[in-house]
C-alpha cells in the first residue's frame, strides 16, 4: 500500500497553483500542472498553456531532462493516453524513467478515463491517485462537467442593490456597482468559453461583452500579453430575429454567434447564425446548452436581464450564481433581479448555499451554488 506523505500534498499543491496559470488560455482543454521531484528537490515544472501546445508533463520533463529518471511526477489530472493534437503524456512519462506518478484525479474524458493510469502501471510505474482531488476538481469545473454530463458549467452573473434590484423602473442601471466590481467581472469573462446574453440586453446596454485586458489584475498582465488573452465567443439569443447588425457588439473583435429560429443573415464579419428549436416561442435553453457543449463551450458566463436569469434558475440550468451587491437601495418600483412567474409556494423556492463571500472595494461579491 502506498504511503502518502505531507510532501506529496505540498508538491501537488504546487502543481495545482501551476495549473491555474493556464486558466485564461487553455479552453477547451483543461488546466493541468505538473511538478517533478527528486531527492526532495523540484527539478521540473510545467503547465498546459494553450490547446495544441505541449501538455504540462512535457514542459516539466523538458526542464528536468535526464534527472527525471527515478523521480516522482505530480500531475493534477490523469496523463492522457491517446494521440490528439499532441502525443500521449503517459508515454512521455514512461520514456523519461520516472518511478512514481502522483495524480490528483482521474480524467473523465472517455479517451483517457483510467487508460493513462493503466498504461503507467503496466510499465511498472507506481501510481498514487486522489491527492487534493477537490482542489483539482475546482480548477476544471467546465471541462469536467461537459465530459460527465454533456452540458456546460453555467455561471449567472447579476449586479444588484441590497434590495435585489438591477435597474430603476426607467431602465437606468449604469452603474449600480463600483469600478472595482466591474473589473472583477473581467476575470470571470476571460476564463469563460463563451458569454451568453440576449438581444434585449445587447440593445439596451449597447453591450460589447468583451474582455478588457487593461482591467485584468496586474499579476495577470505580467503573465499574459494582450494577444495571449482570448476573447470568449459571444452567444446572443435573438428568438424574435430582431438584431440588425448595427449593434455595438458586432463591431468588436472575436466571434459572435446569434441564436435564432431561422437563418436570416446579418451582414457582418465573424458572425455565425445558429438555428435552435423553440419551446413556447422561446429558444429551448436545455437544447442550446447541449449544443454549446458539443461545440466545446465548457464554461458559459451569463450576463442578461431578469427574464433569462429567471428562466435559467427555474429550469435548474445554473451551476453558480455570481452576485455583486452594491450598498444601495433602489426601492420597490425598481426592476427585480430575476423573474420566476411559476413560483407560488415558499417550499418550491430555488435554494442555494454560499460558496464564497468577498468584499470587492465597496461592493459585496457572493458566489452561490444550487442545493
Amino acid at each position: 500500500m502506498t504511503t502518502i506523505s505531507d510532501q506529496d500534498h505540498v508538491y501537488m499543491h504546487q502543481a495545482i497553483e501551476l495549473a491555474k496559470l493556464g486558466r485564461f488560455t487553455t479552453t477547451p482543454n483543461p488546466n493541468v500542472g505538473c511538478v517533478i521531484v527528486k531527492d526532495n528537490q523540484v527539478i521540473g515544472t510545467g503547465y498546459h498553456q494553450k490547446a495544441g501546445q505541449p501538455h504540462a508533463e512535457v514542459y516539466a520533463l523538458q526542464m528536468a531532462g535526464q534527472q527525471a529518471k527515478d523521480a516522482t511526477a505530480y500531475v493534477t489530472l490523469e496523463p492522457c493516453s491517446h494521440f490528439g493534437r499532441t502525443p500521449p503524456c503517459a508515454d512521455a512519462l514512461i520514456q523519461s524513467g520516472v518511478k512514481r506518478v502522483v495524480i490528483a484525479m482521474q480524467d473523465p474524458n472517455p479517451n483517457v478515463a483510467g487508460k493513462g493510469i493503466k498504461r503507467l502501471q503496466d510499465a511498472g510505474i507506481e501510481v498514487t491517485l486522489g491527492i487534493l482531488a477537490d482542489q483539482a476538481e475546482a480548477i476544471n469545473k467546465g471541462f469536467l462537467k461537459c465530459m460527465r454530463t454533456g452540458l456546460p458549467f453555467v455561471q449567472l452573473k447579476l449586479a444588484a442593490s441590497l434590495d435585489g434590484k438591477i435597474a430603476m423602473a426607467s431602465g437606468e442601471s449604469k452603474w449600480i456597482t463600483s469600478n472595482k466590481a466591474r473589473e472583477d467581472v473581467q476575470q470571470f469573462r476571460a476564463q469563460a468559453s463563451c458569454i451568453l446574453s440576449t438581444r434585449a440586453t445587447v440593445q439596451a446596454d449597447n453591450a460589447s461583452l468583451t474582455v478588457r485586458y487593461n482591467e485584468l489584475p496586474d499579476d495577470v498582465q505580467k503573465i499574459y500579453s494582450l494577444e495571449d488573452v482570448r476573447q470568449p465567443i459571444r452567444v446572443i439569443i435573438d428568438s424574435q430575429d430582431e438584431l440588425t447588425g448595427t449593434e455595438n457588439i458586432f463591431n468588436q473583435s472575436g466571434e459572435t454567434w446569434v441564436i435564432r429560429k431561422n437563418d436570416t443573415p446579418i451582414e457582418k464579419p465573424n458572425i455565425k447564425i445558429i438555428i435552435e428549436p423553440t419551446h413556447c416561442k422561446q429558444i429551448d435553453l436545455s437544447k442550446l446548452f447541449s449544443l454549446l457543449a458539443e461545440k466545446q463551450m465548457n464554461t458559459v458566463w451569463v450576463e442578461a436581464g431578469a427574464h433569462l436569469a429567471g428562466a435559467l434558475i427555474e429550469q435548474d440550468l445554473v451551476d453558480e450564481l455570481v452576485i455583486y451587491y452594491a450598498p444601495k437601495l433602489l426601492g420597490h418600483n425598481a426592476l427585480n433581479m430575476c423573474i420566476l412567474p411559476n413560483l407560488q409556494k415558499l417550499a418550491f423556492a430555488p435554494q442555494f448555499h454560499f460558496e464564497s463571500v468577498e468584499m470587492i472595494d465597496e461592493d459585496l461579491r457572493v458566489i452561490l451554488k444550487r442545493k
